[in-house]
């Protein structure tokens, strides 16, 4: 497109250097310009793009080096321009984004991902390697944030691609209409994502296809008519004004990247909406802000993280971006190579015949190269033989990609970042966005600092790792899981208030989170929180508080809630080497408390809160009996006798209560016998004594296969059932069986065979002296009490 001088007013100061849109209210903007001239759009050269498009990408760049602008306008936020500079540096490696929010609410922010392949980024590198000045011309966030309580997760709002409506986005806002649909049905094409591929995505004959797709976006908004969105409005009125600022600069040559959407209405005539642009920006609310850059993920570049940032295979398109020739070939090496490292054959051969098939697929297809659907396929074919399993290693690793980007040192952070940055080096602790699973030995001092600031970074809401449980009730293993998610910053932005070090701010917001809180069970896992992290102060502080709160407490639920959490406490807290006395002070009182208050709190329950009374008391139980403290446990097991006593106590937690009491061997076989044909009696209620036998069988059946006098009760109680009442509590044995181990229900299964008919348990079947003899030599030898013969 040929260049146009525009009018040059030598008292503007340079546009790198001197006042500029964003810096200054509309006003200010439009007093610069002056009302009262009237310049050419010739000298404006819009590009309308695609967010994350290699093939816009390479394009713009040709367009860019055939034009050698004397000023480039980037769409994006103009909060950002003081990072800018930042693009250039060496040691910047995309994906990044560009983090914009309020400053005095960090949560209310908005992320701009850009990657190598987008012709935003490169647009500003371009700029800045010829050093052109460069800026963003959008609607700044500091005008859009103010509205938004929530996080605003947008990408594509940042470069005029339609995106899914983001979170934070101004309730009721009409949907913007798809131009690309309708273009794509006016082409015969029914995927308006294939239509844009080969349309601009595929090519690679430089900057033709410019004026080609701002006819096209032209006729596309004649046909959809006025967009009554007011946002959309005012972003391109804002755009306009920035414009007419750097004509007003006397700039001749202003090369504008944009999204193909607002091509058109800003390379007309740009005089004819001064007044109605005006208008639009008038009054708008304004938040103080601050940008920053942050490190990305190809993972959160796609649909599927929830930023609509505009692309599905982010990788393939990298692919497609650094290779310029034989990308089916190149890309085929390398789905060749992941496999091999999974441990999955495949030869040179397998490559050569996938190359084959997808170009063939393509050429049926009416491709000119092919895509990532034909490679997909022949992948499937001769890589996979028609299997589908290895293709989710090659979408989640090459398809989509794994890899972080970096940012330098001198990009503008939180204290708390730095420091959060320092330990992780220190650590040996890298920050990956491929989830995997670690096991720390808390024994171990490097593994020990790494878990306690996993932990400390739950407290203020960074869940980088995710505890999990190993087997085995060993003290001093420590399983997490570990995921890095890029926005986090955000949350570590926001907890930079709270403290310079991840230590101060985990305190900090422990103590807040101790005010705030008034249940006992949310107070008891803060104050495991707070031991975990190793934050003694704090500890003091939240225990403080729970003696407080349990003092004054009469919900008997939350005092059992309470109890497990604080019996581990009191039992593996030596392990990071807290002092567990007033913690055990605390924990007798609430387990005296609770144990006076449970008769009446297991009365009158319906069979859910049942289940869950039943779940909190076997849950007690057994940390109490973990932590092996007589002044505990004698209460509690006085509570349970008295629950299992009482009538009116649902079946369910009456029959484990007497469970409890059975393998404590607080009760005899005897005793036992007697609860059990209570409870099974031919006068009761079927179904109440069908929660009764559940509660006391739930979980392992091993009783009534050693008791041959509780096994004849359940067998004597289910004879003499009626048809009816038989129906009735069938699905209710049916559960409790349901929980036996395989081996118990395949013997009790072998116990009521043998029984049928006599309707009482069988009787031992006759020992074969002789035979039992010839074994006890061979089993004294197995014990080393003898040698074998």
């Amino acid at each position: 497109m040929p260049a146009a001088r525009c009018r040059h007013d030598p008292a503007h100061a340079d546009l790198a250097t001197g006042p500029w849109l964003h810096a200054l209210p509309w006003e200010a903007a439009e007093a610069a310009t002056g009302r009262g001239d009237v310049m050419s759009a010739a000298c404006v050269h819009v590009f309308g793009i695609r967010h994350h498009g290699p093939g816009s990408a390479r394009s713009l760049l040709t367009a860019l080096e055939q034009l050698r602008p004397d000023c480039v306008l980037v769409e994006g936020p103009p909060d950002a321009d003081g990072v800018i500079a930042l693009a250039a540096h060496a040691q910047m490696q995309p994906p990044v984004a560009l983090l914009v929010y309020a400053s005095d609410d960090p949560r209310r922010s908005v992320f701009y991902p850009l990657a190598a392949f987008s012709p935003e980024w490169n647009a500003l590198r371009w700029a800045l390697g010829r050093q052109v000045p460069v800026r963003f011309i959008d609607l700044p966030q500091r005008h859009r944030l103010e509205p938004a309580p929530a996080v605003e997760k947008a990408g594509d709002e940042a470069n005029g691609e339609e995106a899914p409506e983001a979170p934070g986005a101004a309730p009721g806002r009409a949907p913007r209409p798809d131009p690309l649909r309708l273009l794509a049905q006016a082409a015969g094409i029914a995927d308006p994502e294939r239509f844009w591929e080969i349309l601009v995505e595929q090519r690679r004959d430089g900057a033709e296809v410019f004026p080609a797709i701002l006819e096209a976006m032209r006729a596309a908004r004649q046909e959809l008519g006025e967009i009554p969105d007011m946002l959309e409005q005012r972003r391109e009125a804002w755009m306009r004004t920035a414009i007419r600022a750097a004509q007003a600069q006397g700039r001749e040559r202003i090369a504008v990247v944009c999204g193909a959407w607002h091509a058109p209405v800003l390379a007309g005539e740009l005089e004819s909406s001064r007044a109605a642009d005006a208008g639009l920006l008038a009054q708008l609310p304004v938040v103080t802000t601050q940008a920053t850059w942050v490190p990305w993920s190809q993972e959160r570049l796609g649909y599927a993280s929830g930023y609509g940032a505009g692309i599905e295979s982010p990788g393939w398109y990298e692919h497609l971006w650094s290779t310029p020739q034989q990308v089916s070939e190149r890309w085929l090496v390398r789905v060749a190579r992941l496999l091999r490292k999974h441990g999955l054959d495949c030869s040179s051969a397998h490559i050569i015949e996938a190359v084959r098939l997808a170009g063939c697929l393509a050429s049926l297809r009416g491709h000119a190269q092919a895509r990532l659907a034909d490679l997909d396929e022949a992948v499937r074919s001769i890589f996979c033989f028609g299997a589908d399993g290895p293709l989710g290693i090659i979408h989640r690793e090459l398809v989509v990609g794994i890899r972080l980007g970096v940012v330098p040192p001198e990009t503008p952070a939180v204290p708390l970042q730095l420091d959060l940055d320092a330990l992780c080096r220190r650590l040996r602790l890298p920050r990956e966005t491929l989830s995997q699973a670690v096991e720390f030995d808390l024994r171990q001092e490097l593994d020990r600092e790494r878990s306690r600031l996993l932990h400390r970074l739950l407290l203020v809401e960074v869940p980088w790792g995710t505890p999990t449980a190993l087997s085995g009730k060993g003290t001093f293993k420590e399983g997490w899981v570990l995921e890095w998610k890029p926005d986090f910053v955000v949350a570590l932005i926001a907890a930079g208030g709270l403290g310079a070090t991840v230590a101060d701010a985990a305190a900090a917001s422990a103590a807040a989170q101790a005010a705030r809180i008034d249940t006992l069970p949310s107070l008891t896992t803060l104050f495991d929180a707070v031991l975990l992290s190793e934050l003694p102060q704090v500890a003091q502080v939240v225990l403080q508080r729970l003696q407080a709160i349990s003092a004054v407490a009469a919900d008997v639920t939350a005092l059992l809630q309470a109890i497990p959490a604080l019996a581990r406490t009191a039992r593996y807290g030596d392990v990071r080497g807290t002092d567990t006395g007033a913690v055990v002070q605390v924990l007798t009182g609430i387990v005296e408390r609770a144990a006076l208050g449970l008769s009446a709190a297991c009365a009158s329950l319906d069979d859910e809160a049942a289940a869950a009374m039943r779940d909190q008391v076997v849950a007690v139980a057994d940390s109490l009996l973990t932590l092996a403290r007589p002044d505990l446990l004698e209460p509690w097991q006085r509570a349970l006798r008295v629950v299992a006593a009482r009538d009116g106590v649902h079946g369910l937690v009456a029959g484990r209560a007497v469970r409890l009491l059975h393998d404590q061997q607080l009760i005899d076989t005897t005793e036992t016998a007697r609860a059990f044909a209570h409870a099974l009696s031919t006068g009761g209620d079927p179904a109440a004594a069908a929660a009764w036998l559940e509660g006391f069988l739930a979980g392992s059946g091993l009783t009534l296969l050693h008791d041959d006098h509780l096994f004849g009760l359940v067998d004597q109680w289910l004879a003499s059932l009626s048809g009816e009442a038989f129906l009735a509590v069938l699905p209710l044995v049916r559960r409790t069986c349901a929980t036996f181990s395989g081996p118990e229900r395949r013997q009790l299964g072998e116990r009521v065979a043998g029984a049928a008919g006599a309707g009482t348990a069988p009787a031992m079947h006759a020992v074969d002296a002789v035979r039992a003899d010839a074994c006890l030599p061979l089993v004294a030898a197995i014990l080393g009490l003898q040698e074998h013969p």
